[in-house]
């Protein structure tokens, strides 16, 4: 897989790599879940308007939500457990906390203001019965949501993070991850950003300590050989 981080790097920055043996793969578990990180209506806005949307990622985001697409789907029919989060702030701004300092609250329904056309989860995402959906009030899909538990309870090891920004929340779920011990898998064209060198050396960082970051293909791949939601060693519809 060619990486979009390579032409950032200088000879000293791989020999840094290179002395620490950064970057190993730490491959697929056994119980993987998919966790779609903010997947909605404002995050892609629409080719019509897309000047009406002031938090969309444009093109780039649209076209990765066509691969995180067929991720979820591809999960869902082998029971792999989907977990959607969705990031909304109270019209008031009463919920926004210190993110209010760094940025305007917009009044515009093609933002993340709960209730709002802006805040639901892309059209292209059909989450089943089996599959769970929940709001977030901060970066991460960890902080004061019920998925460790949710995580907990399917035996799940491995996450399999797609959505964006990939430098925000993406980023901060996948260190998460790590911290809980978890195997994190980034597949590289289904998560997306609104800054390419944002995007690019954030899959760098989680590449080189806390996530697989891997070809949308691989990813399905490993999915195509699960049955009831597990991986099933030398089953592939390859």
């Amino acid at each position: 897989m060619s990486t979009l981080w390579e032409k950032f790097l200088t000879n000293e920055d791989r020999a840094v790599l290179a002395r620490g043996k950064f970057g190993r793969r730490m491959g697929f578990g056994q119980q993987p879940a998919v966790l779609v990180i903010d997947a909605q209506r404002y995050m892609v806005g629409s080719v019509e308007d897309e000047k009406s949307w002031p938090s969309s990622c444009g093109e780039v985001g649209r076209e990765s939500m066509r691969y995180i697409a067929q991720i979820v789907q591809a999960a869902q029919q082998v029971e792999v457990p989907c977990i959607f989060t969705r990031f909304e702030i109270d019209p008031s701004g009463a919920d926004m906390g210190v993110y209010r300092r760094k940025r305007d609250l917009l009044q515009s329904d093609k933002w993340c203001l709960a209730g709002t056309l802006g805040a639901e989860l892309s059209p292209l995402l059909a989450p089943t019965e089996r599959d769970l959906v929940f709001v977030k009030k901060k970066p991460s899909g960890f902080h004061g949501t019920p998925l460790l538990g949710y995580l907990i309870d399917r035996g799940v090891d491995t996450v399999i993070v797609v959505g964006g920004a990939t430098s925000n929340c993406v980023r901060a779920t996948v260190f998460d991850c790590a911290s809980y011990n978890y195997r994190a898998i980034v597949p590289q064209e289904a998560v997306f950003d609104r800054i390419p060198i944002s995007h690019a050396i954030s899959l760098f960082d989680m590449d080189r300590q806390f996530a697989d970051v891997l070809p949308t293909a691989e990813v399905m791949d490993y999915l195509s050989a699960c049955r009831g939601g597990r991986f099933e060693a030398g089953r592939s519809n390859k």
